[in-house]
C-alpha cells in the first residue's frame, strides 16, 4: 500500500461521492455512505474527524477498493 497523506472527512467523503457512493446516513461524529452494486451493498461509516487516522483510512481504502474494483493506488492518488 502506498504511504497515505493526511485527509480530511470531507475530502474521503468527496472521494466516496465521485465513486458513487450516497450518504444515507449522519449519526454523532459518523456519517455512513452506501454503494448499491450487483454484488449487494456496501456501506462505509467514515468519522467526522478534522483529520482522518491512518489505520482507519487505510481499512476504509481497501474495503472501497474490493466494492468498486479500483486499485488502492489508484484512490489515493484521486484524494
Amino acid at each position: 500500500m502506498p504511504r497515505l497523506p493526511e485527509v480530511s472527512n470531507r475530502q474521503l467523503a468527496a472521494l466516496l461521492e465521485r465513486l458513487g457512493y450516497v450518504q444515507v446516513r449522519v449519526r454523532g461524529s459518523h456519517a455512513q455512505y452506501a454503494l448499491d452494486t450487483d454484488h449487494g451493498r456496501h456501506v462505509v461509516t467514515v468519522p467526522m474527524h478534522r483529520i482522518v487516522a491512518k489505520g482507519t483510512l487505510a481499512d476504509i481504502l481497501k474495503k472501497v477498493s474490493l466494492w468498486t474494483a479500483t486499485p488502492v493506488e489508484e484512490l489515493v492518488q484521486r484524494l
